[in-house]
């Protein structure tokens, strides 16, 4: 069964979520933290792991070099046991991570790996991991089928290339648009998906819903509206 990850920058959304037994972690990044208003980020972190012990929880570090991405990656590594530090698959020029992600994962440092979108990109984060320290692999299947691209085939690849190299490494699907994407990633036999807290709530509501239900309760929806609006011809 795919495990299902929360993804915000929001601490009451997060912790709402946590709680609940159908989400098994959570993601988040500097974009999402942004504009849930965080200013302290070592602050945010804290207080939402002095609350959530037992779930795993992605951090994401933000720089420039790689040499202050260690620097932060290793503080990171230090709030929490159940935390994993969130490395980006290139820097900002372009330049690979992977000597870094090499050099933590080695040491002991659960990664999630992120922004990647390519199954190259994938063999090469996966041939870096450690294969004896847990990690992640975070494939942004959203971001991929954005450009039209159909993003199951490149999932399925990454799959059988994370099943022949690093058997430890889990993979994870980012950005998900839609309900679907989360049985499509069951389908699969995807590790984890992660999804904001609008989408999940969702997922929650929808999942299985009788369509001629659902069908009469759109044509009340638009009858509720029209007669809300005084629409009148």
């Amino acid at each position: 069964m795919v495990k299902l990850f929360v993804d915000s920058g929001d601490k009451n959304s997060l912790l709402e979520q946590l709680r609940s037994d159908e989400v098994h972690g959570a993601t988040t990044n500097p974009t999402l933290m942004r504009n849930g208003g965080v200013t302290d980020y070592q602050g945010f972190a804290c207080e939402l792991l002095s609350e959530i012990s037992d779930k795993p929880i992605s951090f994401e570090v933000f720089a420039e070099t790689f040499d202050e991405m260690e620097r932060q990656a290793r503080l990171i590594a230090t709030w929490g046991n159940n935390v994993y530090v969130k490395i980006p698959v290139t820097d900002v020029h372009g330049e690979s991570s992977a000597e870094l992600v090499r050099r933590l994962s080695e040491e002991g440092v659960k990664l999630n790996v992120t922004a990647i979108l390519t199954a190259d990109q994938v063999r090469t984060v996966a041939r870096a991991l450690s294969r004896d320290v847990p990690s992640i692999i975070s494939v942004f299947a959203g971001r991929i089928a954005d450009t039209g691209v159909d993003p199951i085939p490149i999932m399925k690849e990454s799959l059988e290339i994370c099943r022949e190299i690093n058997p430890l490494s889990e993979l994870l699907w980012a950005s998900p648009r839609e309900t679907l994407n989360i049985t499509q990633a069951e389908q699969i036999g995807c590790h984890i998906i992660t999804a904001q807290p609008a989408l999940v709530d969702k997922y929650r509501k929808m999942t299985g819903m009788d369509l001629t239900k659902l069908s009469l309760e759109t044509v009340r929806m638009f009858d509720r509206d029209a007669k809300a609006a005084g629409f009148h011809l």
